[in-house]
């Protein structure tokens, strides 16, 4: 029993240890790839003409419509992970984009997921697809104005169910 015991006690501390690196990681993570994605969406409303002709060789419908939105959706997609507001919304519509990426230029890449692995992981979009599952999933991290805002209307943030706030079941909560 004291070998259980001692394993259990390892584990719960380990366990503490990782719980109090989330926020951190997810903080990294926003920085990073939001900053990456500011790049990104800058390069695309600097150069809208090329752009366009991407998307329309891309067979995309409205291309000089879709190039605006992809574009502004990075942009300020990215500043907004940047500062963790509406981190999950932004992260979703971040998510849509990169799989209509993929489905469109790395199309592929993205049938080869499970037959060819190296190629679905290798492509472009993948960091980008990865980081906004990740925010979306787990949330922006306890150093976040979505955190913030949370603190400030506890009262308000229940889930149907449990009568739980939300950030006390993800990553918010750090």
């Amino acid at each position: 029993m004291k070998l259980l015991s001692g394993i259990a006690s390892a584990h719960a501390v380990l366990c503490d240890i990782a719980d109090r690196l989330c926020s951190p990681l997810l903080l990294a993570v926003r920085l990073y790839w939001g900053w990456q994605f500011v790049q990104t969406g800058l390069g695309k409303l600097r150069n809208q003409e090329k752009v366009v002709d991407f998307f329309t060789s891309l067979n995309i419908p409205f291309p000089a419509l879709n190039a605006h939105f992809v574009s502004g959706l990075e942009f300020f997609g990215g500043i907004l992970l940047i500062l963790g507001l509406f981190s999950r919304p932004i992260s979703l519509l971040l998510t849509g984009s990169m799989f209509v990426a993929y489905w469109t230029a790395d199309h592929e890449a993205l049938l080869s997921i499970f037959s060819n692995p190296e190629k679905f992981y290798g492509a472009d979009p993948f960091p980008f697809l990865s980081a906004a599952v990740l925010i979306f999933a787990f949330g922006p991290g306890r150093f976040s104005l979505d955190a913030l805002i949370a603190s400030k209307f506890k009262l308000y943030m229940h889930t149907k169910d449990t009568h739980t706030p939300h950030w006390g079941t993800d990553a918010v909560a750090g």
